[in-house]
């Protein structure tokens, strides 16, 4: 990867295309073109790039309703 190439990246989801500006150790900084934002610098990893870190996963949300009923056998068992 050198800069001035063009490469795919993930963002918000969907892939865009950049151009690369700089590149250092483990970081790379990509420049975009976005409806409203023409030429925005992007940041990424080099490992994410080359897809060697796996996607984040989001936690399941714990709903309100169980949080109150611990609460209550918490209390119960005080």
């Amino acid at each position: 990867m050198q800069v001035g190439d063009r490469i795919t990246f993930p963002f918000g989801g969907k892939e865009k295309e950049g151009v690369v500006v700089k590149v250092f150790s483990k970081k790379v900084y990509l420049k975009a073109d976005f409806p409203k934002h023409k030429g925005k610098l992007i940041v990424r990893t080099l490992a994410a790039l080359e897809g060697k870190v796996p996607q984040a996963k989001k936690k399941p949300k714990v709903k309100k309703e169980k949080k109150r009923e611990e609460k209550k056998e918490e209390a119960a068992k005080a």
